[in-house]
C-alpha cells in the first residue's frame, strides 16, 4: 500500500497529521477534523455534499492508505453499500472487489497519484447481495496543498451505460458530419441551430450561414406546411410516419423544386423534471426524382386506361364522326379545359400538294362556357377566320405538334391573345397536333388549357399525338362513308 503523505493547512500551514475522517449519514461525504477543532457541518461542507450526491457518475475517493473518504448515492444505487458502510474501510477487499482480486484493482487505481492525468479501468466490483457488475472508471489523483500526492478520485459507471452514452454521442456526431440525409435541429422559434453538411447542400447554403435564420429566407415555397408540421411536432409530438413535404429552395443558381421525405422528433431537457421543449429534429431525404417517376408512371398508366376507354366506346358509335368526339371526351380528363376539331377544307391534303393557303373549317367543339360532351359544329362548313401564322395553320404545314402560350401575360391581355386566334376567351396554353391517316393530313386537333394549369410539355405532346391518331382515323372513316 502507499504511504500516506503529511498534508497540511493551506491557512496556517502546519501539520494534520493525525487527521479523522468521518461520514455524514445524511449527505455520505466526510469532513475533516482537526485535533483541536470540534466537528461541524459548514455551509461549504453541504454545498459539497449536494454536489456529489447530485452526480449523475458514481463516485468514490480514497486517502493515500486506500481509506475511503467519499462515498456518492449513485456509488451506493450501482453497488448496495451505503456511505455509512463505505467510508472509512481500507481497500475493497471482501466487499466491493473479490479478495483474489483486490490486490490488482487497488493496485491499478493508487497508482494514479504517481501518473500524469487519468487513467481509465474496466474492472468487475460486487454488490451488496453477491452480485457482480462491470464498471468503467475514471481516476485521478488528488494533490495536497504542497503538491504532492493525497489520494486519489475514482469515478465510474456500469459499462453498458457508458456505452449506450458513446453510442449516443457517436450518432449524434455521425449524423451531423457523414449521414447521408439531412439532419437540422430547430429551435421552438423554428429556426435552424444545427445543420449538417448534407441539409446545408440541399439547402443551398453553407452550414454556419444558415444558423439562426428563418425558414422563409431559404424556402421560396413551402414553408407554411414545413413551419406548420414543426409547430405540431412541438406540440404534439412526433408523427407516426414521414411526411413529404414540397419546397422551392432559393439557390445562387436559381429557385429548384424539390420533394423532401422528412421525418420529425420532438426534443426535450433529459435535465428538467418535466419535458421542457428545446426544438425540433428534422430529418428529410431529397426524393424529388423518384416522385417525378412515380407521377409520370401514374400519369402514364391514367392517359393508356382512357385511351382504352376512348377505343371501347368509339366502337359502339355508329357515326364514325361522333366516335371523333368520343376520343376528344376521354381525352380531356385531367389533360386540358377545351379542345376543338378543324379539319382540311376541299378533303385531305397529301404530302406533295402545296399549292394556295391552307383553310380550316370546324368539325367539332366542347362548350366553352359550362363543362360538357364535344359537340360536332354545323353543316354549313365556313371556314374559321385564322390569321397566318396560327398555331393551327403551322401544325399543317409542318405535320407536328405545335405548343402556343400565352405565357405571363395579364389577364386582359391573355384574354385578347386568345380570341384573337379564335379560341376561348380563358385560353392560356395551347397545344395542336396533326390528324393523319392513311399518309393524309385530314386536318388539327387542339387542346387548350387555361391559367390554373401549366403550359403543355413535351410528354403532352406525345399523348396529344396519340389522340389525335384516333381521331384522325375515325374522321376518314366518316369521310368514307360520305364518299368524300
Amino acid at each position: 500500500m502507499i504511504a500516506r503523505s503529511e498534508p497540511t493547512c493551506r491557512t496556517c500551514g502546519r501539520s494534520l497529521q493525525g487527521v479523522q475522517v468521518s461520514a455524514s449519514r445524511r449527505s455520505g461525504t466526510t469532513d475533516e477534523l482537526g485535533p483541536d477543532e470540534p466537528e461541524r457541518d459548514s455551509d461549504g461542507s453541504d454545498l459539497l455534499a449536494a454536489l456529489l450526491d447530485g452526480m449523475d457518475a458514481a463516485l468514490c475517493a480514497f486517502d493515500a492508505d486506500g481509506v475511503v473518504t467519499h462515498w456518492n448515492r449513485e456509488a451506493e444505487r450501482i453497488l448496495g453499500w451505503s456511505a455509512e458502510e463505505a467510508v472509512g474501510r481500507r481497500g475493497l477487499a471482501g466487499w466491493a472487489v473479490r479478495t483474489a482480486d483486490a490486490e490488482e484493482v487497488e493496485g491499478r487505481l493508487l497508482s494514479v497519484m504517481h501518473a500524469p492525468g487519468r487513467q481509465v479501468h474496466e474492472f468487475a466490483l460486487l454488490t451488496k447481495d453477491g452480485g457482480r457488475v462491470l464498471v468503467r472508471t475514471q481516476s485521478a489523483a488528488v494533490r495536497g496543498p504542497d503538491g504532492k500526492p493525497a489520494g486519489v478520485y475514482c469515478a465510474f459507471s456500469e459499462v453498458h451505460a457508458q456505452i449506450d452514452l458513446e453510442r449516443s454521442i457517436a450518432l449524434s456526431e455521425a449524423l451531423f458530419e457523414d449521414a447521408s440525409w439531412g439532419v437540422v435541429l430547430v429551435d421552438v422559434d423554428l429556426r435552424p441551430a444545427v445543420v449538417n453538411a448534407h441539409a446545408a447542400r440541399a439547402l443551398g447554403t453553407g452550414r454556419t450561414s444558415v444558423l439562426g435564420r428563418p425558414l422563409g429566407e431559404l424556402l421560396a415555397q413551402g414553408v407554411e406546411e414545413l413551419e406548420s408540421a414543426l409547430q405540431h411536432v412541438l406540440a404534439e409530438g412526433a408523427p407516426p410516419a414521414p411526411a413529404e413535404v414540397w419546397v422551392t429552395v432559393r439557390a445562387t443558381e436559381g429557385e429548384r423544386r424539390r420533394c423532401w421525405r422528412s421525418g420529425f422528433l420532438r426534443l426535450a431537457s433529459p435535465l428538467a423534471e418535466e419535458p421542457v421543449p428545446l426544438g425540433v429534429g428534422w430529418l428529410f431525404q431529397d426524393v424529388t426524382e423518384a416522385k417525378q417517376a412515380e407521377q409520370e408512371a401514374s400519369l402514364l398508366r391514367f392517359r393508356t386506361q382512357q385511351l382504352h376507354r376512348a377505343a371501347r366506346a368509339a366502337a359502339e358509335c355508329e357515326d364514325p364522326a361522333e366516335a371523333a368526339t368520343v376520343h376528344l371526351d376521354f381525352a380531356l380528363a385531367g389533360f386540358a379545359d377545351h379542345a376543338v376539331i378543324d379539319r382540311v377544307v376541299g378533303g385531305a391534303l397529301t404530302d406533295t400538294q402545296t399549292e394556295g393557303p391552307v383553310r380550316l373549317v370546324r368539325v367539332a367543339a366542347t362548350p366553352s362556357g359550362a363543362p360538357g360532351p364535344s359537340k360536332l359544329a354545323d353543316l354549313a362548313g365556313l371556314p374559321v377566320r385564322y390569321a397566318e401564322g396560327h398555331p393551327a395553320l403551322q401544325c399543317v404545314e409542318r405535320v407536328g405538334a405545335v405548343r402556343a402560350s400565352a405565357g405571363t401575360a395579364p389577364p386582359e391581355a391573355a384574354r385578347e391573345w386568345a380570341l384573337a386566334r379564335q379560341w376561348p376567351p380563358d385560353a392560356v396554353h395551347a397545344l395542336c397536333a396533326v390528324l393523319r391517316s392513311r399518309g393524309r393530313t385530314l386536318g388539327v386537333v387542339t387542346f387548350l388549357r387555361g391559367a390554373g394549369r401549366s403550359a403543355f410539355e413535351r410528354s403532352d405532346a406525345m399523348y396529344a399525338e396519340d389522340v389525335a391518331v384516333r381521331i384522325a382515323t375515325s374522321l376518314d372513316l366518316a369521310g368514307l362513308s360520305n364518299g368524300t
